[in-house]
């Protein structure tokens, strides 16, 4: 008999990815070119040369069991070490290798974590709007995830609604700075305050809250912005990352979960990593890949593509009268519909061949994403499409 609640995630497929479908679709009527694709957040920039380059070295100098062998259980010790110093030197921690696991992707490092502080009924808190697949990967856990209403002024934290939500039953509050989809950068104000919380009512509940900071954009942040590092404000913070976006290798699904190491019991935390991705089938990420990234940590692709699109669109949806809070990293801009019904919005807005993604799944109805991670050339060219379907439908 097929599990039922896997057979019902059928009529519950991603929008966003229908939407990119149809957009691949609607490209082979008309030629891709033509078509407005906002849909998919797919890095659009080349990866760095030092990466090509340090892939083409291995694979002809080193041999096939080092590249092509199982990785051990953690990851590779070396990489281990490499990323500890990265975090180090950047953000003055004492991370070792002790506090790093090596994940295929961020989604698989947030499937460790969850699994690390959480049993099935516990909850876990997180803040709209936020990515629509934390609900999979939390909900198919056994633990509940729940959604803080958002700060629809600035896309921070709306402390107010956090207060009454967070129970005794929340273990884990998971956030993502800098923010898909609203792409603001939570100021070293917000996370101070939520440190606070935190801190607070673990002390109240007797156990410890644990704050889980989901990273993949931590690198694309715009000139004048800044964004704190969070683990340097709650010692109880397990970092989820993704070297997907900063080297623009999403295909290669590898990331790491990374313990403050002034976590109680960090070492353990990260030991028993190694014995849930014996469950959950998310272990040994590709030996080739965690070589090929330890060689490039501090590098990243070009990403000042990703700003000047931002200040295209961003220029452009406010002189249209769109409201919209300014991003200040990633590649996402998450404007006001010209209508309460943003669903509808965006379905109008097909005929003018822009694809959108609405609100309503990130959890903030009445608002729409654009991924601009596209060549800037399309985007510039996207904007007379944009101003005809804002002029003719909704007279502005």
């Amino acid at each position: 008999m097929l599990v039922q609640k896997y057979k019902d995630m059928l009529s519950g497929k991603s929008v966003i990815r229908q939407l990119s479908e149809f957009a691949t679709a609607r490209g082979q009527e008309i030629g891709y070119e033509n078509v407005f694709d906002y849909s998919l957040g797919n890095p659009s920039v080349p990866v760095p040369q030092e990466f090509t380059d340090e892939m083409i070295r291995m694979l002809t100098e080193m041999g096939t069991n080092a590249l092509h062998g199982y990785s051990p259980s953690l990851g590779i010790t070396s990489v281990r070490e490499a990323v500890a110093d990265s975090l180090e030197r950047r953000f003055g921690l004492p991370y070792g290798k002790e506090h790093i696991f090596m994940a295929v992707g961020a989604a698989g490092a947030l499937a460790h974590a969850f699994r690390l502080v959480t049993e099935p009924g516990d909850e876990i808190l997180t803040f709209a709007p936020f990515f629509p697949e934390y609900h999979p990967y939390v909900d198919l856990t056994g633990a509940v995830l729940k959604v803080v209403p958002p700060d629809t002024e600035r896309f921070q934290i709306h402390f107010g609604k956090f207060r009454e939500m967070l129970t005794e039953k929340v273990m884990a509050v998971l956030i993502n700075t800098p923010n898909n989809p609203s792409g603001v950068v939570y100021s070293a104000e917000t996370l101070r305050t939520l440190a606070d919380i935190l801190r607070e009512k673990s002390a109240e509940y007797g156990h410890t809250i644990y704050l889980i900071s989901d990273e993949p954009y931590r690198e694309i942040v715009f000139s004048g912005v800044e964004a704190p590092c969070v683990s340097a404000f709650y010692d109880n913070t397990i970092m989820c990352y993704s070297f997907s976006k900063s080297l623009s290798i999403p295909g290669e699904r590898i990331g790491y979960v990374a313990v403050n190491p002034r976590c109680k019991d960090a070492e353990d935390m990260i030991n028993m990593c190694g014995q849930i991705s014996r469950g959950i089938g998310h272990n040994c990420p590709p030996s080739l890949i965690q070589l090929a990234v330890a060689r490039v940590l501090d590098k990243t692709a070009d990403l000042g593509v990703y700003e000047t699109n931002r200040n295209l669109l961003y220029r452009e949806l406010v002189n249209l009268g769109f409201t919209c809070v300014e991003p200040g990293g990633t590649f996402y801009i998450f404007p006001k519909a010209l209508e309460e019904d943003a669903v509808e919005f965006c379905r109008k807005a097909l005929k003018y061949d822009l694809v959108l993604v609405p609100g309503d799944t990130f959890g903030a109805p009445g608002y729409f994403r654009m991924a601009y991670c596209i060549d800037t050339e399309k985007v510039e060219r996207s904007l007379e499409p944009l101003r005809r379907f804002v002029r003719e439908v909704y007279g502005r």
